[in-house]
């Protein structure tokens, strides 16, 4: 039987490892367009295949107790510019008076939410419980790794290229330390499950009784986490729901403002997952991130031919052609929300 247990074990190690396995490894562009070489000139081309497949490795930062250091707020800009053509909110959002919106016209619900005044009452907990207000943690699958999300922010600026969003270099610095950071709740294969089950934490750093969320709430003490879950749920169905549920919970409990994301594919045919998130996001009045919405109007509605990765090109905001590929609008919008939520949360 102990056998038998540890070739399942090993097996289902495997799947995790595969989940999130790219198509092909392509060769990844010079993220400096000023060197001169690496993007490609014309912005009327589809999204060429070699922008599909994985990203550079980074040298992964190790999970640390504290971001670096208390920093001092900078001012708000004053720019306003607009994400593509989807719509967006003025860059200092107040809150809205009227009731949340319908979770089934989801589709139609902004990329970037409109914060509500709970959302300001659990960054307060947060803050009488210890947590650090320039710091985020992310929970989710390998899609929630730095070599994929956000990891370019940490490493300066010959690694992106902001373009017409400079106001966005704001949260690069107020936040600087977690873009980068190994979060121990993001894994290849995590899905809502897995970051609530000791099993699955690093050993390393989190003890034998501590789910993954609990030792990445506890070691890193976030103010934000930006939660993108349901990839790897959609052979579990029935479980996501509660599950998805307790994350929110206990993240509010802990003083985090959780940040739910749609995700891209209808692996599951009919949207529930999305269609979920959206109703416990509007239930428990804490952000949506909506970045289905976002990736509609690309080719391939930024996906890969498998229907479930996401197309890659590196984060060079100002490349129209970059700008057809999932991932660097998934960074973008990202930045986006903790932009929204920055200039709230510290806006009197």
């Amino acid at each position: 039987m102990i056998h038998r247990n540890l070739v399942f074990l090993f097996l289902v190690s495997i799947w995790f490892i595969g989940a999130c396995q790219p198509l092909q490894t392509p060769s990844v562009q010079n993220p400096n367009p000023s060197d001169g070489e690496g993007f490609l000139p014309s912005p009327t081309k589809r999204v060429n295949q070699s922008l599909t497949g994985t990203p550079s490795s980074l040298n992964q930062a190790q999970p640390s107790p504290e971001p670096q250091g208390q920093q001092t707020i900078p001012p708000l800009p004053t720019l306003t510019p607009t994400l593509l053509s989807i719509p967006s909110d003025s860059p200092t959002p107040q809150p809205s008076p009227t009731p949340s919106p319908d979770p089934q016209d989801w589709m139609e619900w902004p990329v970037v939410p409109l914060p509500s005044e709970r959302v300001k009452e659990i960054y307060q907990t947060g803050l009488a419980l210890g947590n650090h207000p320039n710091a985020f943690s992310k929970v989710g699958d390998c899609g929630s790794t730095p070599s994929w999300f956000l990891g370019d922010f940490d490493r300066g600026p010959r690694f992106y290229n902001l373009g017409e969003y400079t106001y966005l270099q704001t949260v690069i610095d107020y936040y600087q330390g977690s873009f980068g950071r190994t979060s121990l709740a993001a894994l290849a294969g995590y899905n809502t499950s897995s970051v609530l089950t000791p099993l699955w934490s690093n050993k390393e750093f989190c003890a034998n009784d501590e789910s993954p969320l609990a030792c990445e709430y506890r070691l890193h003490r976030p103010a934000i986490a930006l939660i993108t879950l349901g990839a790897n749920d959609v052979y579990h169905l029935e479980s996501f729901e509660p599950q998805l549920r307790k994350i929110i919970e206990y993240s509010i409990e802990q003083g985090v403002i959780p940040v739910l994301a749609t995700k891209p594919d209808n692996v599951e045919k009919d949207h529930r997952i999305n269609q979920t998130t959206a109703r416990l996001a509007a239930e428990y009045q804490i952000p949506l991130w909506n970045y289905w919405k976002a990736v509609q109007p690309l080719p391939n509605h930024g996906l890969q031919e498998d229907g479930v990765h996401i197309t890659f090109a590196s984060n060079d905001f100002s490349n129209p052609l970059n700008m057809q590929a999932g991932w660097p609008v998934r960074n973008l919008t990202a930045l986006q929300v903790l932009y929204a939520l920055y200039t709230y949360l510290n806006t009197q």
